[in-house]
């Protein structure tokens, strides 16, 4: 996190700053924050890979506690509560291949045991998107680890 540039005008100050997040899979995400009175402001974002709607909506989240700290804001966010939401949503590093498609059918399996909604739990497994996290339901399907999701009659 950099300080890009600051407005005062009366007596309030408007903030803005360069973040940057890297991920251990290899993934950047770089922002354009803003930190005013009303708290805190995504600008600009720039992803490598593109960022799922899910990942985006809680791109101020990653940030905001940060932010609010560094600049005096008030109360930031819980620290453990912020890194928490962190390592739900950061990409873990994890393996590829045959590997990973038999976790995602454990873990598609075991929610399904529980009666919850598979995908969210591979989506919350895997730090993926919705539609990934379907890629990779329907990959391990493809290698035989799943049920098929249709069956004729």
């Amino acid at each position: 996190m950099r300080p890009a540039w600051e407005v005062r005008e009366g007596g309030s100050t408007t903030s803005w700053f360069t973040v940057r997040l890297a991920f251990a899979d290899g993934a950047e995400v770089e922002a354009l924050a803003v930190v005013g009175d009303g708290g805190v402001c995504v600008e600009d974002v720039r992803a490598r890979p593109a960022l799922s709607l899910d990942d985006l909506a809680v791109l101020a989240d990653w940030i905001e506690g940060p932010l609010t700290r560094d600049c005096g804001l008030g109360a930031a966010p819980d620290t453990e509560q912020g890194r928490a939401t962190g390592a739900r949503r950061a990409r873990p590093a994890g393996p590829l291949g045959p590997e990973s498609r038999r976790r995602v059918a454990q873990t598609y399996r075991a929610a399904q045991a529980e009666g919850a909604d598979p995908v969210l739990a591979v989506m919350g497994a895997t730090g993926r998107g919705r539609r990934e996290a379907l890629r990779m339901i329907a990959r391990a399907r493809d290698a035989g680890l799943l049920t098929p999701r249709h069956v004729k009659r």
